[in-house]
């Protein structure tokens, strides 16, 4: 296993696909393909489903993915310690609605403030409504929100992480017997409806699209009650892999599935007021996580 492997894999699990991965780092689509068989050997397991529409995460593949990010992270900071100390400095006021700042944002500040000391990020938790005025009026001078929700022709977005959404499950559920599974095998089962960061709104619309609606035995806005209520088999529900783990606070399993029909990912990325001028603090913010992630929206 070397950083290759790694920086491979990584790149098709961001994209979902080995084609996407091999245009973004310039390779062929053979030498992913080989690394990450190499991978999987070294495991003893697989780490992708080949589907359709692309790859799957396995349990194993999420796991080894934040272990992947943790090495990569490191021997970049390593790397970094002996380069010049970052000029750049200031105050950076960052907006970031509950989903984010829980599951995605901490670990990706501590690393750039370890590559720019100077700089000051002020962090402020707000739903996506008030992060949208405060970028308007001047309040934020970027967010870290859910880019998916966002259609205000005044904030320009940009997403850097598609998360896919998979059916939550308890260890021993009866659907986990079957080959497929479709929304009209889910639709009748009790439905446990996260309620933050729009949750709800977003569930409720592509339930639509498909043709059905949940049946929410409960609505809540804390993720580990979600957690908690589906490992003890009261309840099934559709979440994204970045909110994902696969023990309750109970130490129950949480299995996870693909629905037969397609279901949106969560889109991760940043914001600001279209037409802004970017402070150095603000390039900087934006320049690192361009570099970390594939995945560019609009």
């Amino acid at each position: 296993m070397n950083l290759r492997h790694l920086k491979y894999f990584v790149a098709t699990a961001e994209t979902g696909q080995v084609s996407r991965a091999a245009v973004a780092l310039s390779i062929s689509q053979s030498a992913i393909t080989g690394a990450i068989k190499e991978l999987e050997q070294q495991i003893g397991g697989a780490l992708f489903s080949r589907t359709p529409s692309g790859m799957e995460l396995t349990h194993t593949g999420r796991r080894f993915l934040s272990s992947a990010y943790d090495i990569l992270a490191k021997v970049e900071d390593t790397l970094g310690m002996h380069t010049d100390e970052s000029s750049i400095s200031g105050h950076l006021s960052l907006a970031a609605t509950y989903t984010v700042l829980g599951y995605f944002l901490p670990q990706h500040l501590g690393r750039i403030q370890r590559q720019h000391p100077g700089l000051t990020i002020e962090i402020h938790e707000l739903n996506r409504e008030n992060i949208e005025e405060g970028l308007l009026s001047n309040r934020f001078d970027i967010a870290m929100l859910l880019t998916s929700n966002i259609n205000n022709p005044e904030i320009s977005t940009e997403t850097l992480l598609s998360s896919p959404r998979r059916l939550w499950l308890p260890s021993g559920h009866h659907l986990l017997d079957r080959d497929r599974v479709a929304f009209n095998d889910i639709v009748d089962e009790p439905y446990v409806m996260l309620t933050v960061d729009e949750a709800a709104y977003s569930t409720n619309r592509y339930w639509a699209d498909i043709g059905f609606q949940p049946k929410p035995r409960l609505r809540t806005s804390s993720v580990e009650a979600v957690r908690s209520i589906v490992a003890n088999g009261l309840g099934v529900t559709i979440l994204s892999d970045m909110v994902y783990r696969p023990w309750s606070l109970e130490a129950k399993r949480i299995e996870t599935l693909v629905p037969v029909e397609p279901v949106p990912p969560m889109n991760v990325g940043l914001a600001w007021r279209s037409g802004a001028e970017f402070s150095e603090a603000m390039t900087a913010l934006k320049d690192y996580f361009r570099a970390a992630f594939l995945i560019h929206g609009r």
